[in-house]
């Protein structure tokens, strides 16, 4: 923890970086962000912030959810397509950093920003008509958020997905206690707590998404789609079944992990985190020691947060999972205020890429300091 005088500073020079964000934010075109077409009957999203890759703010949330809410009722809407511009990502993220400058001094956007993310990824998770997201490009965070809880997520050759959450003092959000712990095995808990990178055709032989498709083919793909009349579920998915066989890009590339998915099942199998990096170290083979150091680097506390969002979740419904992670969200931005190094993010927001984690080690995470984490907020919960 920081001097009293060390926090009043500490606090003021967010303050001032939280004010230029906004200044950035307010300067940009309104609802140039978002671009909303009605193509014959699909509508369609493009997220249109490239320089940013595409990384989720407040201002596109509060275009897209009323959007998606309106396409859902609409007799003249039957399919509504997500895609990302610039041809790098899809969305590469939350706007973690404005979200963070906020937390620090108090300000409501900290509390309003997860609050009306979550609500969006519930609508995406309850849409009644077709979602189809196009993850054409890095998908991690907000991004993730945006897609994996629709019911068909194409991805193609140029998808990178990871929820790196752990390595930022966060932890794996937007419903990440939902579909991780439904992944085969252990991998989900493995992917949290790691924040391994999946590439490509890998990213739907984990079932992160339901469809690969080369990304050459996305363009005519979308408009097969568009042209399709009062699609059901079953039409959307035999035209993503059809462009998929047509790909075969990596096919004859195993999955990254194949080697090593029966270790992870047994290594991550622990009642602790603490367990799991004694079975890494004790385990000794390359893999292990691999992931055994790269846990070393991860904030104790967001892997013991992490490690009990999965275990609950695993149980839960999508909706039970968004209220359990606002909670933890706001826990997140209690521990920024109070200036500890928890969930500062110092890696994305002070570009020092060897964050000081207080507490330092496992160990000094106390079962309490986390169970507490999880406490009902009251008035304040998330509703949905």
């Amino acid at each position: 923890p920081f001097s009293h005088l060390s926090c009043i500073v500490f606090r003021f020079r967010s303050l001032c970086r939280l004010q230029r964000i906004r200044g950035q934010m307010m300067t940009s075109q309104a609802g140039a962000e978002i671009l909303v077409e009605k193509v014959g009957n699909a509508g369609v999203i493009t997220l249109n912030r490239p320089k940013a890759l595409n990384a989720l703010n407040m201002n596109m949330i509060r275009l897209m959810y009323p959007q998606l809410k309106k396409w859902e009722t609409d007799k003249e809407t039957d399919i509504v397509i997500v895609k990302g511009a610039g041809g790098k990502a899809f969305c590469a993220g939350g706007d973690i950093r404005a979200v963070t400058e906020a937390g620090k001094i108090g300000d409501a956007l900290a509390k309003n920003f997860f609050r009306e993310e979550y609500i969006l990824n519930n609508t995406i998770g309850t849409y009644q008509k077709p979602y189809v997201a196009l993850i054409d490009g890095i998908t991690m965070g907000g991004g993730v958020g945006l897609s994996v809880h629709g019911r068909f997520r194409v991805a193609t050759e140029k998808t990178l997905f990871a929820m790196p959450e752990t390595a930022i003092g966060l932890f794996p959000d937007v419903g990440g206690g939902y579909f991780l712990p439904r992944l085969q095995g252990q991998l989900g808990l493995f992917l949290a707590l790691t924040g391994f990178r999946l590439k490509g055709r890998d990213v739907q032989r984990a079932g992160v998404a339901s469809h690969f498709v080369e990304s050459q083919k996305i363009a005519a793909l979308e408009k097969e789609l568009v042209d399709l009349k009062t699609p059901s579920i079953e039409d959307v998915s035999r035209v993503l079944d059809s462009y998929q066989k047509r790909s075969s890009l990596d096919a004859e590339k195993p999955f990254v992990l194949e080697q090593h998915i029966d270790l992870i099942d047994k290594l991550f199998q622990s009642n602790s985190v603490e367990g799991i990096v004694h079975n890494l170290k004790t385990d000794g083979s390359p893999f292990a020691q691999k992931q055994a150091e790269t846990l070393a680097k991860m904030s104790p506390t967001s892997l013991k947060i992490t490690f009990k969002q999965l275990q609950a979740g695993g149980t839960m419904s999508l909706q039970e999972v968004l209220v359990m992670e606002y909670r933890l969200s706001q826990a997140c931005m209690v521990y920024a205020i109070r200036c500890c190094f928890f969930c500062v993010c110092l890696v994305l927001v002070d570009k020092d890429h060897s964050p000081k984690w207080s507490p330092s080690t496992l160990k000094e995470v106390s079962e309490q300091s986390v169970e507490d984490c999880f406490s009902s907020l009251g008035e304040r919960d998330l509703k949905l």
